[in-house]
């Protein structure tokens, strides 16, 4: 595991699981809730692509990554779809319980946003910072208000993944040989073209460190007789992300509602309306082939989905509010780490002011050059 300078790794072993956190050497275990910032990665990845923002965190903060479950340095196994994705918002509540951690700032990415919301309908949190999540109805197979198209949602769940990008995964290739390696996916889904860091390594063994074993990544798939034949099954990542499994729009119903800040990148390909990881949307553009059309399968929108849930969050009485940066893609905390740790510093009340008197949903557009 490579870790930067001043980063240290250890396992807390829960009654769960083990479970890999990252930590800074130096940091205060009792640092108060407000000056504890707690970050879960997003799928295909692990805490290590969290170090570069630890490092840049003020010394105030006690700031801790959380290896999800199957990811990194985590214990491997299986995730049970048909909690959703509980199985993973568990396993923090168990670790953070055992850090003495109560009521943090959480701030999810991808999967790790998912997580974030499920950890808040559970249990208390001071803020939340949702980095490209994945839509409050999961992964997939919905309409804008989150009804599903089917009822075994077909085109959802393990099979959406791409079998050769997981045959490289498995082997753990980690060359840019086959446009299906995890560096070329990472350079090609995971950042804006153009994009470059000295850290590319760094990121690509926190992808190669996701387990595809049975249970894990991307999970199981069974037949569908709806297009395009398959459909979620029982075990695994993926499944746990079907509409069928996760919904946290629920979030709006939280009678304490945790201010709430929503960063994404405009030229993010894999969360949008228009997602390159949605099996419709590719069906659309002709890619798949026998696509029915979009009566019967709209690709997913996914970012709509996500606002309409956070302006019912706000006329709910809560605060959401819309950083949407051009020029980025689905990784804003490595390609704009410094607007990135200023929306975290605000949001929490370090700098500025808190997030909660920001105005609801309103949406802030930064140039490129920030």
């Amino acid at each position: 595991m490579a870790l930067l300078d001043g980063i240290t790794s250890r396992i807390i072993d829960t009654d769960r699981l083990s479970v890999n956190v990252l930590e800074r050497a130096g940091d205060d275990a009792a640092a108060a809730p407000d000056r504890t910032v707690v970050l879960l990665h997003g799928s295909l990845s692990s805490a290590l692509a969290w170090q570069e923002l630890m490092q840049d965190l003020p010394a105030e903060f006690r700031v801790v990554a959380v290896d999800l479950r199957g990811f990194g340095g985590t214990e491997h196994m299986p995730v049970d779809a048909s909690r959703g994705i509980r199985d993973l918002s568990d396993d923090v509540a168990a670790t953070l319980a055992l850090m003495d951690i109560e009521a943090p700032h959480l701030v999810g990415w991808d999967l790790g946003g998912a997580a974030a919301l499920q950890f808040a309908l559970d249990h208390p949190v001071r803020t939340i910072l949702l980095e490209s999540p994945v839509s409050p109805y999961g992964v997939g197979g919905t309409r804008l208000d989150g009804t599903r198209l089917t009822d075994d949602d077909a085109g959802c769940g393990g099979g959406m993944a791409n079998a050769e990008f997981v045959r490289r995964l498995t082997a753990r290739e980690s060359d840019a040989e086959s446009p299906t390696s995890p560096r070329s996916v990472f350079r090609a889904s995971f950042v804006a073209e153009g994009f470059e860091t000295e850290h590319e390594d760094l990121w690509v063994e926190a992808m190669l460190s996701t387990s595809t074993a049975t249970g894990n990544y991307p999970g199981d798939a069974v037949t569908s007789p709806h297009w395009p034949g398959y459909a979620p099954g029982r075990f695994g990542v993926l499944n746990a992300l079907a509409p069928s499994n996760f919904d946290v729009s629920t979030i709006v119903d939280l009678a304490e509602k945790p201010p709430i800040l929503w960063v994404r990148g405009v030229l993010d390909p894999l969360v949008s309306d228009t997602s390159f990881s949605d099996p419709n949307h590719l069906g659309a553009l002709g890619i798949l082939p026998d696509w029915p059309g979009a009566d019967i399968a709209p690709a997913q929108p996914m970012v709509s989905q996500t606002r309409e849930v956070l302006r019912r969050y706000t006329d709910a009485g809560g605060t959401a509010t819309e950083l949407a940066l051009p020029g980025v893609g689905h990784t804003p905390h490595l390609e704009r780490p410094a607007v990135f740790r200023r929306a975290l510093l605000e949001l929490t009340g370090y700098i500025g002011s808190p997030a909660s008197p920001a105005p609801p949903t309103e949406a802030i557009i930064l140039s490129s050059s920030d």
